[in-house]
């Protein structure tokens, strides 16, 4: 952490907590990351892999492990996003395109995530010094859903960020990340325009009828 130390020193003051120049970089990386992803645009992936790796080190540094680890795990995902938005395929040889997914697996991936959050949760408090593992747990495995719907192209990856969005802005607070807490009610407000976005998108392809 020491390398990163010049950047998490704080640019000012909101609320008595500190906002660091790495937290602002950060900030300013993933919204336009989000708009990229609105747009179906693949410059999204580059832009999350470095906003992923900076929101590490800051939740790092706040003992936020859980979201430090899913930083990790989303430059990983962001690498295959990036591959999938370029040279990935449906089922029917196509390229990606927005669509739904079908309803089968809507419940599988909700059955899923419902499911990792406490064995997540359990692992936190268990091996980490973290103050809130299960509240830490929650953002952590939707996001994980989010990232894989996202990467496919389904439209129900924004639904499931607005979700992850409003409790993230929760635990944020909690940790007196303000910037980030704005980053995320942001992220809300933006992940419910892309969903309209998509849902306009796919509706050559009706919910239900999904590859």
């Amino acid at each position: 952490m020491e390398a990163w130390r010049p950047l998490l020193t704080p640019a000012f003051f909101a609320w008595g907590s500190p906002v660091t120049w790495l937290e602002i970089v950060a900030f300013a990386l993933a919204v336009w990351m989000v708009v990229c992803n609105m747009r179906v645009n693949p410059l999204a992936w580059p832009l999350a892999i470095a906003s992923s790796l900076l929101y590490g080190v800051l939740f790092a540094d706040s003992r936020l492990y859980g979201e430090a680890a899913l930083q990790g795990l989303f430059i990983a995902v962001a690498a295959w996003g990036w591959h999938q938005w370029l040279r990935g395929t449906q089922a029917d040889g196509q390229a990606l395109r927005v669509r739904w997914l079908a309803p089968r697996a809507r419940w599988s991936v909700l059955a899923a995530t419902l499911a990792a959050w406490p064995s997540l949760g359990l692992l936190l408090d268990r091996v980490t010094d973290t103050d809130v593992p299960y509240f830490d747990a929650f953002p952590t495995a939707g996001s994980v859903a989010g990232q894989w719907l996202l990467g496919r192209k389904y439209v129900e990856n924004w639904p499931a960020w607005v979700v992850v969005n409003v409790v993230s802005v929760a635990l944020f607070a909690w940790k007196g990340l303000w910037l980030t807490v704005l980053l995320y009610a942001l992220f809300t407000a933006m992940a419910v325009a892309g969903w309209r976005e998509w849902r306009r998108l796919a509706v050559a392809r009706p919910p239900g009828t999904a590859a």
